[in-house]
């Protein structure tokens, strides 16, 4: 809202500093200082709230040192997270800007599912929360929102250079690179960034004509089929993540901000052209979102870090999961995915090898056995003895390690 406040004051009145706004580096800087602020500043007054409402955590007895001492800590956290990303982004980003619409419609659409199921859990006293087929229900059908969109928006191309001419509409535009002049369109399409491919792209259409060249024409299937994998895969991993003090939202903040350097790249014609990667008109205004969300996160942590005075639950882990993946899709890095949420990958993994050995053994041996000593795997290595704090540093540096591998593949291929 307040880049069009601004531009036309620039425009009418030429105020010094107003033209500023035009600049998505310092709409982006803003949106962090103000995430920053709301989270940390309005924060806690929020958890003061949760405490007066008795919005406290039901801890079962699982086993773990210092467990039962988080009993009765403030839950549903995750409204600080989405203050946090919805302000900023409202004030700062262009709204009717297809992508800042999906990813606001994402933030709300699975914070809606996340508090509804800790509304369920605190006040009706249901341990379980919402049933696990309403949370996919809700996960598969934002997927289709964004895949559809996506597929069939016309504002959402990517520029993609001819030959001498070409059967689709739209404009031709010149562009240099060293020596040598060619034409570019933006067009309709659905292809994607390949990770370590000397051409970089992958586009889903070739899935199904690798059976049948008449089969083209149901891309969409397939399109639509990834987006529903990926938004629920990781949603549900950085569900599974968020269960020791500041383990999701550091690990969240970390992806949030390669995933800010990789939207700056691909929205950005001379970064993109440089790298030889996809670009993506008008997904530069992402970056002001990624800035909104890695404040968010990071002003959580303030009251997140061991040991914690709030926990975000289904509110703030469903969303922040349900973000990343939208955000990924968006500027085409999804197939990156397992590169920099790596973390919530085995955390998803660990649980799904540890119930599957233990329903195997217990159906060949007639008792069930474990790989871990528990499951996700945080923790295994909280059995095994490690500090709260030890893992989730750990856990980190892994992360930090993951997206460092992760911005190096749009070089190294």
């Amino acid at each position: 809202m307040l880049y069009y406040l601004f531009t036309w004051l620039d425009q009418q009145y030429n105020i010094p500093g107003a033209g500023l706004f035009q600049y998505i580096s310092f709409r982006t800087g803003m949106a962090v200082i103000l995430s920053l602020f709301l989270t940390t500043v309005y924060g806690s007054r929020l958890i003061r709230i949760l405490r007066a409402k008795q919005v406290g955590e039901s801890v079962r007895n699982l086993g773990l040192e210092g467990q039962m001492q988080k009993q009765g800590t403030p839950t549903m956290g995750g409204l600080i997270i989405l203050l946090g990303i919805l302000l900023p982004t409202v004030l700062f980003a262009r709204i009717d800007n297809i992508y800042v619409m999906l990813m606001l419609i994402t933030t709300v659409w699975m914070g809606a599912i996340g508090f509804v199921d800790d509304y369920i859990k605190v006040f009706k006293k249901d341990k379980e929360g919402l049933a696990g087929r309403f949370k996919i229900m809700g996960q598969v059908g934002l997927a289709l929102i964004i895949g559809w969109t996506m597929y069939f928006h016309p504002d959402i191309v990517v520029r993609e250079q001819v030959i001498v001419r070409s059967d689709v509409r739209a404009p031709l535009e010149v562009h240099k690179k060293g020596n040598d002049f060619y034409y570019t369109q933006n067009v309709k399409s659905t292809q994607t960034n390949f990770p370590f491919y000397k051409d970089n792209e992958f586009d889903y259409a070739k899935v199904l004509t690798f059976f049948d060249e008449d089969l083209k024409g149901y891309s969409l299937i397939v399109f639509l089929l990834v987006v529903i994998i990926i938004v629920t895969a990781v949603s549900n991993g950085a569900n599974l993540t968020d269960g020791i003090d500041g383990l999701a939202t550091g690990t969240s903040a970390i992806v949030g901000i390669t995933l800010a350097i990789l939207a700056y790249v691909s929205g950005n014609t001379i970064f993109a052209d440089y790298l030889n990667i996809m670009y993506i008109p008008h997904s530069g205004e992402l970056v002001i979102f990624a800035g909104a969300f890695v404040g968010a996160c990071v002003g959580f942590l303030w009251y997140n870090s061991y040991p914690a005075q709030v926990f975000m639950g289904d509110t703030g882990s469903l969303a922040i999961g349900g973000i990343i993946a939208a955000f990924a899709i968006m500027i085409r890095k999804e197939l990156l995915i397992p590169v920099l949420c790596g973390v919530f990958l085995i955390e998803n993994i660990s649980v799904v090898i540890q119930v599957a050995y233990f329903k195997y053994t217990k159906r060949r041996f007639g008792e069930g056995r474990r790989v871990f000593l528990m499951s996700p795997l945080h923790h295994h290595y909280q059995k095994k003895g490690y500090h709260e704090a030890k893992i989730v540093t750990r856990f980190w540096i892994v992360g930090i390690m993951l997206a460092i591998l992760t911005i190096v593949t749009l070089k190294l291929r």
